[in-house]
């Protein structure tokens, strides 16, 4: 483990600080996240979505239909690669509007079909809700890739936060269903929910994403209390025993992130399983920084993560090469 963080906005270094910190500095409110549809309907409409349109696909295996956003460039080449995004917010909030400038960005800059999820939330959808919509969505982009104009061999899945869980565990599914995948982007991804038993985190989780956030949120998903035993396959990334064989992974993470150790231990586990790792961490960085405007710091970690993107799955990295 990690020698322990200082704790609270106050604490980080001049290169993090930012007054955007205060509106995470509130108290905890431990009951379920009031759903106000008009209001996200609102701030959808609101946040430029850049070259993102709205659309639905189909569920899986008959289950309803996923709500998703698509975005590409007019001059994308075909065939490109093609990137499955899931957003943050715990698996019990949060919506593609979130993500519109790094999906809107990835689709631009790298010439690729960028597909944002909007996933099923707890607690009124708990698991396997989540993850089986993502699967329907890599399922869609597999199936009609040739309608699409995406080459099969250049598909990836990334997402942040509990988005970055998901791509973990859809992952998973691709290996053990058989389905082609090439890259799996996990930013500061929320794998393991026996995070919430320690009583030791070293100082970490005291901004934005703390300790009891955890607990509920990963309560609400499971449909259950966080528990010693969780065997039912792809609730808990981190709980999978064998990950030879997965897709190659970029796993980003900064030292004041309460993620940060299931995340650097699932990067090792990876690595030892003969996966091919980039693992970024970041020195002081606390959860969701590179999501803060104006922060310098946190824009060399984005960067490192699309460009990790572009070489996997993307097309201007080998044009560069090849010019």
């Amino acid at each position: 483990m990690s020698p322990a963080m200082p704790e609270g906005p106050a604490a980080l270094a001049p290169e993090w600080r930012s007054p955007w910190w205060r509106l995470f500095d509130r108290p905890h409110d431990p009951r379920p996240p009031r759903r106000r549809p008009r209001l996200d309907r609102l701030l959808a409409r609101l946040v430029p979505a850049g070259t993102g349109r709205h659309t639905t696909l189909p569920g899986a295996d008959g289950g309803p239909e996923v709500t998703a956003y698509l975005y590409e460039a007019p001059d994308r080449p075909r065939p490109s690669g093609a990137l499955l995004w899931m957003h943050g917010g715990g698996m019990v909030v949060g919506a593609p509007w979130i993500d519109h400038r790094l999906c809107d960005r990835l689709a631009r800059e790298l010439g690729l079909l960028v597909v944002s999820v909007d996933y099923r939330l707890a607690p009124e959808h708990p698991f396997p809700a989540a993850v089986e919509d993502c699967w329907a969505a890599l399922e869609w982009l597999h199936g009609r890739a040739d309608e699409l104009g995406v080459d099969p061999a250049r598909i990836g899945v990334a997402g942040a936060s509990a988005g970055g869980g998901l791509a973990a565990s859809v992952a998973q599914m691709a290996y053990d269903r058989g389905l082609p995948l090439a890259f799996q982007g996990l930013v500061y991804p929320m794998l393991d929910d026996r995070t919430v038993l320690r009583e030791d985190h070293g100082g970490r989780g005291t901004m934005v994403w703390t300790p009891a956030h955890d607990r509920d949120a990963w309560g609400w998903y499971l449909g259950h209390p966080v528990r010693a035993e969780e065997d039912r396959a792809y609730a808990v990334p981190a709980r999978r025993d064998d990950l030879a064989g997965l897709a190659p992974a970029w796993v980003g993470v900064g030292t004041a992130d309460l993620f940060h150790d299931e995340d650097v231990a699932y990067a090792e586990r990876l690595r030892d399983a003969g996966v091919p790792v980039e693992l970024v961490v970041v020195p002081g960085m606390p959860h969701a920084a590179d999501m803060v405007p104006g922060l310098v710091a946190a824009q060399s970690f984005r960067a490192s993560f699309v460009t990790a993107v572009d070489r996997a799955v993307g097309g201007r990295a080998r044009e560069r090469q090849s010019e």
